[in-house]
């Protein structure tokens, strides 16, 4: 029996943990990663240094992969249409990943399929956006660059018309939405085979800082369960009708008014998902892996009854090694997972998992950990 080569393009942190969901499945990995020093790159045996952006790189790389998929959503979609044309499967597709690599198409195909989403249209200037701003509620208004930008960069919220100009610079179409009043965030995360099984993971609570996720509370808390099914049900719909194979990830906002509107797609496994590398029977990761080589789907229901993920930021303190020994002794339940980056201010280096029947107690551990690998908290 030959197991099956899996390409993964890009080496970052993503890839890092589908290569170790991979490993008890006995498959090989091969990776197209930007330097030697990425991520999954100092873990997987089989690593090509190349650029994602190059088609001859790419076809290169795909001889001897029985599929292809990503870490990111950044190959360009001409690109991924080559390589299908050689017969390498691909997947997630280009015409599902380019809902994920360009805001406009994403949000014009959810419009179509009738998936609720904040209000908005395609701007051409400043003038523009302060049409589209009279048009609903007046300022603020969140403008998007359709294609690039994430944990909040491309992104702005501008008070008026004057404060507008800098999207426009980056020379790509300017996608303007409502600013949505929202009471919190939520994530929908499936994972979809190329026969079209689909399961779904619990809705999970993201909360934010400065753009950037830091922490992910499974299930979300107090959730109504009609409301909870509803994201469910839009999730798996969006990958059927997207064609989505692997993972997605579709983040949501909970208005105050009771509704939930699709704020982004993510075609890949993601941070709202980390979790479950403890939380779930099934990680997101080990499952994205199932449906690409078109597998039978694993159990995504959770292991207990609280599980919550901290992202671990940089700080000024770059010996993180050291911070095990209190952490470990402190919590022996404690699940820590390092991504083996330089520890820069701001730079998402790891995470923790923490899990329980308290809810009160499983942030606790959480947070304290986390503070504690980034030197903010010291006792």
């Amino acid at each position: 029996m030959t197991f099956p080569v899996v390409g993964m393009v890009g080496g970052g942190q993503l890839a890092r943990m589908t290569h170790e969901a991979g490993i008890p499945f006995g498959i090989r990995f091969k990776l197209l990663s930007d330097t030697p020093q990425d991520s999954a790159a100092q873990v997987v045996s089989d690593v090509v240094v190349g650029d994602y952006r190059d088609l001859d790189t790419l076809r290169d790389f795909a001889r001897g992969c029985d599929v292809i998929t990503f870490d990111h959503e950044h190959v360009p979609t001409e690109h991924l249409r080559a390589l299908e044309a050689d017969g390498v499967p691909v997947r997630p597709g280009p015409d599902a990943l380019v809902h994920a690599q360009d805001k406009g198409v994403m949000r014009a195909k959810l419009d179509a399929i009738g998936i609720p989403c904040p209000r908005h249209r395609i701007v051409s200037d400043p003038a523009d956006v302060a049409a589209f701003a009279a048009e609903g509620e007046g300022f603020p208004v969140v403008l998007k660059t359709v294609r690039g930008g994430y944990d909040g960069k491309g992104v702005w919220v501008v008070d008026s018309a004057e404060e507008a100009a800098e999207p426009f610079k980056a020379g790509v179409p300017v996608l303007a939405e409502e600013k949505v009043d929202f009471v919190r965030e939520l994530a929908a995360n499936v994972v979809r085979s190329p026969h079209g099984q689909a399961v779904a993971y619990p809705v999970v609570e993201s909360r934010q800082v400065n753009g950037v996720c830091d922490t992910v509370i499974a299930p979300a808390p107090d959730l109504d369960e009609e409301l909870a099914l509803k994201a469910e049900e839009m999730a798996l719909t969006i990958a059927k009708e997207l064609g989505v194979v692997g993972h997605l990830a579709v983040e949501l906002f909970q208005t105050r008014d009771g509704r939930i509107l699709v704020n982004e797609l993510a075609m890949r496994p993601h941070n709202s998902g980390h979790w479950s590398m403890d939380g779930a029977i099934t990680s997101q990761f080990a499952n994205h892996v199932r449906a690409v080589l078109d597998l039978p789907l694993g159990d995504p229901r959770p292991r207990a009854t609280w599980t919550v993920m901290v992202n671990v930021l940089g700080g000024d303190y770059p010996d993180m090694y050291s911070a095990y020994l209190h952490c470990m002794a402190r919590d022996p339940q404690l699940k820590i997972h390092m991504y083996g980056k330089d520890v820069k201010p701001g730079r998402k280096v790891g995470h923790v998992n923490t899990y329980g029947d308290d809810l009160d107690d499983v942030l606790e551990r959480a947070r304290h950990a986390a503070g504690y690998l980034r030197g903010t908290i010291t006792e």
